[in-house]
């Protein structure tokens, strides 16, 4: 396939999906089991996590050639999770149109953590997303940044975290 075959196909993909293949992945019992669980983790540690889920990747995104990691990164500044007084919030992103999830951490978390770790936890996820369990992919992924958050920024005894950013799953 030629490689402006292949950016047709892909703009296709991620045009056919909406917000509501969002909604279908995850209706609003999974949204609230999500955000509880994301605010029940962070009363273990000082971090921050943030969930955004979103069913094609917008136009110029497309027309440029960029990756779901590149608008997880765009969204980590939009959604102010490099905001946190600690620099330890973590955006978790799923792309449905490419069943590609992408974890980025701010900078003091990715200090403690290597990449190849990092790449290790998003691959074990896939499988859950490829096969459209995405309430199960994404549980998963706050599990494995919830272990990393509570080794590098525990609670100290007696404190509580502060909800610096919202729990709610961002659906775009």
């Amino acid at each position: 396939m030629t490689r402006s075959a292949h950016g047709l196909l892909r703009m296709l993909r991620h045009r056919w999906l909406d917000d509501t293949d969002t909604r279908r992945a995850l209706d609003d019992a999974a949204l609230d089991r999500l955000a509880a669980r994301v605010a029940g983790s962070e009363r273990r540690h000082s971090g921050e996590i943030r969930i955004s889920v979103e069913a094609g990747l917008p136009l110029s995104y497309l027309w440029q050639g960029l990756s779901a990691r590149d608008r997880a990164i765009t969204l980590f500044g939009k959604l102010r999770v490099w905001d946190t007084e600690h620099n330890n919030g973590v955006l978790i992103y799923l792309l449905l149109a490419e069943h590609a999830i992408e974890i980025v951490a701010d900078r003091g978390l990715s200090r403690q953590v290597p990449e190849a770790h990092w790449q290790q936890v998003l691959a074990g996820m896939g499988e859950a997303f490829r096969a459209g369990r995405y309430e199960a992919g994404l549980m998963a992924a706050i599990d494995a940044v919830e272990a990393l958050l509570v080794q590098h920024f525990p609670l100290a005894e007696g404190t509580s975290n502060p909800n610096e950013l919202s729990d709610q799953v961002d659906l775009r």
